[in-house]
């Protein structure tokens, strides 16, 4: 696996801020945000075992906790992990960016803080491989947002 070969946006979905505009708002499923993350720490989906691995490129930082590709919206530990792995000169990056102003206090829920993460995270990696994020890729199936924001969409696993 060539690393170079997926910094050049090699990936099945492009980030763009439009797609990080959806998980903010809840129109996009757990699970798409979960492969999105994945796919840039170089887990790798394997059908044959229907689950993602970790390849010789994902960092030792997240293959030597996670040898499969861990659930980054339901588990606790795993979004923990990824706010962990946001250098501090990085955190405010949902400010910066996206100008996001925050959840109101009856909108925060686990899901919804732990999907912030993910854009924050995902924004990083953005910068740190200096991919742009005003491109306009084809975009993922767009859902009105969960009826119950503490659960999620359809087939999302349980929060824990």
């Amino acid at each position: 696996m060539n690393k170079d070969k997926f910094l050049r946006n090699d990936f099945k979905w492009s980030i763009s801020r439009q797609i990080l505009s959806l998980i903010l708002e809840d129109k996009v499923s757990d699970i798409f945000v979960c492969e999105l993350v994945w796919e840039r720490l170089f887990y790798i989906n394997e059908p044959s075992i229907d689950g993602w691995t970790s390849s010789s490129l994902t960092p030792s930082y997240w293959s030597e906790k996670f040898s499969k590709a861990p659930q980054i919206i339901s588990e606790r530990s795993a979004s923990v992990h990824l706010t962990r792995s946001i250098p501090k000169d990085h955190k405010q990056n949902l400010k910066k960016v996206l100008n996001f102003k925050g959840y109101k206090i009856n909108e925060l829920y686990p899901r919804r803080t732990r999907r912030a993460t993910a854009v924050n995270w995902l924004i990083y990696w953005s910068i740190d491989s200096s991919s742009s994020l005003d491109d306009f890729p084809k975009l993922p199936k767009i859902s009105p947002p969960s009826p119950n924001p503490a659960k999620g969409h359809f087939g999302d696993p349980e929060i824990k």
